[in-house]
């Protein structure tokens, strides 16, 4: 196991250095002239040149990108465009705010997903799966911004149950969660049905039956936990896409999150804060899908991660 994490942690730098790479060129070859921003449409070239030379924007492109990548190392991303601070100091609210809505989105989706799909598998073409079938579908087809108006109007609103925007109160948590947590919780449940049918028509799953395992046991030690496998999978994309996926839902709620902050940073052309801001999720990116391999081993010994 050890020597496998220490592989993979090694193959993760050509990605991280790739990605740093194509951050760099992205907001190079963008349109505009980063110091011309800084300084304001009407100022003098004189200043426009002093703001170059301080950002070193004269330098070769070879010698930005290899001061560019020493920053990153150290965490130091510059300083943002708009609001003349650092730009982590600004990301470092933002993130833990996305990173909270996205863990507690995903565990909802999880909850909700795996409970769904093993009651849909195990009453295969009764009315309880079509029902819960016809649910995750319509889950799937409603968009996030419409579904957290509805429950806006409905319970924030109407009822009173629930502040409409915000983040940090656990009220606040509720509706931004099940707005993000409905689409996840319906691709988890047709997938953990599908998964539990598959595993189900195992030889194993009928001669535990055949030895007169009760099916509780059978369903929710044998067969769940080698259904859980492609599950991980599409949970672990799941939970890298609300990262960098969440700016609608922020957007709707007032959540001052990392989407809000990347999406304004855009429309501002703040080159420092859109780059931090696409590293860091990159970084996440990679690292959760490095937590879902690992995860494979645990789930089924078999499964050889050195092999």
């Amino acid at each position: 196991m050890l020597t496998y994490i220490l592989r993979r942690l090694i193959q993760l730098i050509p990605v991280l250095f790739g990605v740093t790479l194509f951050v760099f060129l992205l907001m190079h070859l963008t349109p505009g002239n980063p110091a011309q921003l800084m300084a304001g449409e009407q100022a003098p070239q004189e200043v426009i040149d002093r703001i170059e030379n301080r950002l070193g924007l004269n330098d070769p492109l070879p010698v930005q990108y290899v001061r560019f990548l020493g920053n990153v190392v150290q965490l130091d991303f510059g300083t943002s465009m708009r609001s003349n601070l650092p730009v982590m100091d600004e990301i470092r609210y933002k993130f833990f705010v996305t990173i909270e809505l996205a863990i507690y989105s995903t565990l909802l989706s999880v909850f909700i997903g795996i409970i769904a799909g093993i009651v849909s598998a195990v009453r295969q073409y009764t009315f309880s799966d079509i029902a819960i079938m016809f649910v995750a579908l319509f889950g799937l087809s409603m968009p996030n911004f419409w579904l957290g108006l509805m429950l806006m109007q409905w319970f924030s609103i109407n009822l009173g149950w629930f502040p409409p925007t915000g983040w940090g109160s656990a009220s606040q948590v509720v509706l931004p969660v099940i707005t993000l947590g409905t689409a996840g919780a319906a691709v988890i449940a047709r997938m953990t049905r599908s998964s539990m049918l598959e595993v189900i028509s195992q030889d194993y799953i009928r001669t535990a039956r055949a030895k007169g395992v009760r099916e509780r046991v059978i369903i929710y030690r044998h067969a769940l936990k080698n259904a859980l496998i492609p599950v991980v999978t599409v949970l672990g994309l799941q939970f890298g896409t609300l990262l960098s996926g969440t700016v609608l839902t922020e957007q709707v709620f007032a959540i001052n999150g990392m989407g809000r902050y990347v999406i304004d940073s855009i429309m501002a052309r703040d080159f420092p804060a859109v780059q931090a801001s696409i590293i860091i999720i990159s970084v996440m990116f990679v690292f959760v899908n490095l937590i879902v391999d690992i995860s494979y081993r645990f789930l089924n010994k078999r499964i050889d991660l050195n092999g």
